[in-house]
C-alpha cells in the first residue's frame, strides 16, 4: 500500500513540475482570455528555472514509468486485494500514460501558444490614410519569458484601433509597434500591455523622433 502511495505522489510530482515549467507562457493567455490583467508576470520568476522543472519532470515520470514496467515479485494474494487492484485505475498504465502525455503538452505549451491568438499582425488600412501619418515606437517590456508572452502582447496592441502592426521579441525585451497618432497614442499602448497583459514598460521610444517618455 505505501509503495502505491509512494508511486502515486511520484507521478503527480511530475505533473506539477511540469506545470511549473510552463506556468509563465499560460498565464498570459489567461490574463486576456480571461481578463485577468497582471496575471502573466506574476510567474515570470520561474523561467529562470524551467530547464531544471523540464529535467525533474523527466526524471520523476521515468522512475513512474520503471516502477509500472519493471517485472512484479510473485506473491499470495486473496481475491479481494485481486479485485482492488483491477479498481485502482490510478495506478494502471493507462493512467500514467494520460498523466505523461499531459505533462508532454504542459511542457511543449510555449511552441504553439501563439496559436490561441488570432492573425491580427497585419490590418487592412483604408485608403485614405497615407503612410506618413502612422508612426512608430518601440516599448520596453520587462517581464516576457516565452513564445507565449510575445504572442499575448502583439494581440494586445493589434486589437486596439490605430495600430496597424505589432512585433513582439522577449529575447530583446521590446515591442516595434506601427500606430496611427490620430488613433491612439504610446502611453495608451503602455497602458494596453500593463493593464491587460500584466507587463510592466519602464520606456517608450519614438523611433522616428527618439522622444522618450
Amino acid at each position: 500500500m505505501e509503495n502505491k502511495k509512494n508511486y502515486t505522489k511520484i507521478m503527480a510530482a511530475g505533473v506539477v513540475a511540469a506545470l511549473g515549467a510552463s506556468l509563465c507562457c499560460i498565464t498570459p493567455i489567461l490574463a486576456l482570455v480571461a481578463g485577468i490583467g497582471g496575471a502573466a508576470s506574476a510567474f515570470a520568476w520561474l523561467d529562470p528555472f524551467r530547464t531544471y522543472l523540464i529535467g525533474f519532470t523527466g526524471v520523476l515520470l521515468a522512475f513512474a514509468w520503471y516502477q509500472q514496467l519493471k517485472p512484479q515479485k510473485e506473491q499470495l494474494a486473496c481475491d479481494c486485494e485481486d479485485d482492488q487492484k483491477k479498481k485502482a485505475f490510478v495506478q494502471s498504465k493507462t493512467f500514467l500514460g494520460i498523466a505523461t502525455a499531459f505533462a508532454l503538452l504542459l511542457l511543449s505549451f510555449p511552441y504553439f501558444s501563439g496559436s490561441f491568438f488570432p492573425e491580427s499582425a497585419n490590418k487592412v488600412v483604408a485608403a485614405v490614410i497615407q503612410p506618413a501619418q502612422f508612426q512608430q515606437a518601440s516599448l520596453k517590456i520587462e517581464g516576457m519569458t516565452c513564445g507565449g508572452c510575445e504572442s499575448s502582447v502583439n494581440h494586445a496592441l493589434s486589437s486596439k484601433e490605430g495600430v496597424l502592426n505589432a512585433k513582439a521579441s522577449y529575447e530583446e525585451g521590446i515591442a516595434k509597434v506601427t500606430y496611427d497618432p490620430a488613433l491612439i497614442t504610446p502611453e495608451a499602448l503602455k497602458k494596453a500591455i500593463e493593464e491587460e497583459v500584466g507587463y510592466i514598460v519602464p520606456k517608450i521610444e519614438l523611433i522616428d523622433t527618439k522622444k522618450e517618455y
